[in-house]
């Protein structure tokens, strides 16, 4: 019988045996699970970094916003209320000529100046008007510290507390800003004079208590 040379029974050996796992295998197989475990705790690490970021982006949209509502304000109040001071300069002209008119009127004089300075008086009125000036009625109605200034009280009768009596100087606004504020004089409570006291409180009964 002829014998097999001892290659063929190392080669067949090998070829029914099942392959052994080498240590760089072994090593891949374990990196590739620990990316797996890890990568949930990753995707989680960004979702809250990215939430952080679209906080901060929320936040200085809105205070753009509100610095871009604080300049349109800024600018609109600048132009409505630039010529303020000019405005309150011109009052006290208007103020001589109201009592150039009231002194004429009670002197009884009439005649061509007096026109005149009634018609100046208009002119001045409309020109102010236009630039959102308007006068404060005060007489008669209630006070209010915002738009007036109590220089006196005087008990009246027959006239509410708090109720302006008089008017020394008229008041003014700029458009919804007080310009000026109108000089009153306003009513206030009577006070309780000396009050007649009874026998009883002053001690005397029938005679003078000792």
């Amino acid at each position: 019988m002829t014998q097999q040379p001892e290659k063929d029974k190392t080669s067949s050996t090998s070829e029914g045996k099942p392959a052994e796992s080498t240590p760089e295998r072994v090593c891949s197989q374990e990196t590739s699970l620990d990316e797996g475990l890890n990568a949930p705790q990753n995707g989680g690490a960004a979702q809250e970094e990215l939430q952080i970021c679209q906080d901060k982006y929320l936040r200085l949209a809105a205070e753009f916003e509100n610095y871009k509502r604080r300049a349109q304000r800024d600018q609109s109040d600048s132009i409505r209320f630039g010529n303020e001071s000019l405005l309150k300069n011109l009052l006290p002209i208007i103020d001589n000529l109201e009592r150039a008119i009231q002194c004429a009127k009670d002197a009884g004089t009439s005649g061509p100046l007096l026109e005149g300075v009634e018609l100046t008086h208009k002119q001045f009125l409309e020109t102010v008007g236009k630039l959102g000036v308007r006068q404060i009625c005060s007489a008669g109605g209630g006070f209010d510290p915002n738009i007036h200034q109590a220089v006196t009280q005087v008990e009246c009768d027959g006239v509410e507390p708090n109720t302006v009596i008089e008017e020394f100087q008229k008041g003014y606004l700029l458009h919804d800003r007080i310009l000026r504020p109108a000089m009153v004089s306003v009513a206030k409570e009577k006070s309780d004079l000396t009050k007649p006291f009874s026998t009883e409180e002053s001690g005397e009964e029938g005679g003078i208590g000792i």
